[in-house]
């Protein structure tokens, strides 16, 4: 499986130790950067990853920011992209289960490098669970037409 992964300054830290993880556990890592601590726009990152997930060339997308907030918003406005931004392991899963989510986000400054870890191994481990949920996602995939 291969999972795309970028931040910002904000998540370099993280987003270095869960590229590191996700290498151990045996996935294809694509790291759209940023390569260093030093001030970037969140937006270039977010949406970088995002394209490789909408394009094929990731199953999945790892973001980080220091909320994971504004690293989501600019993932979301990638057509075909579901980010979730997640805080606890319960949405981790239930993005995947009942979201079909495609790409996770984590805030840097929010949770601990431990948690962050649990949240992308329970989220690249959880199946769509489908049924009455594929007709909400599927909405969720007609609305707009952001490319």
């Amino acid at each position: 499986m291969t999972i795309s992964i970028g931040s910002d300054h904000a998540g370099f830290i993280y987003k270095e130790a869960l590229k590191q993880m996700l290498v151990d556990d045996g996935y294809v890592v694509l790291d759209v950067g940023t390569y260093t601590a030093e001030s970037v726009d969140y937006p270039d990152f977010g949406t970088a990853a995002a394209h490789l997930v909408r394009d094929g060339y990731a199953d999945f997308g790892v973001v980080v920011c220091g909320s994971g907030i504004g690293i989501s918003i600019a993932a979301n406005k990638v057509r075909g992209v579901r980010a979730a931004n997640c805080t606890s392991v319960e949405m981790a899963q239930l993005s995947r289960l009942h979201n079909d989510a495609n790409i996770i986000a984590v805030g840097q400054r929010i949770v601990s490098l431990e948690l962050a870890q649990e949240m992308v191994r329970a989220f690249l481990k959880t199946e769509f669970e489908g049924g009455r949920h594929q007709r909400r996602v599927d909405k969720i995939d007609e609305l707009g037409d952001v490319q």
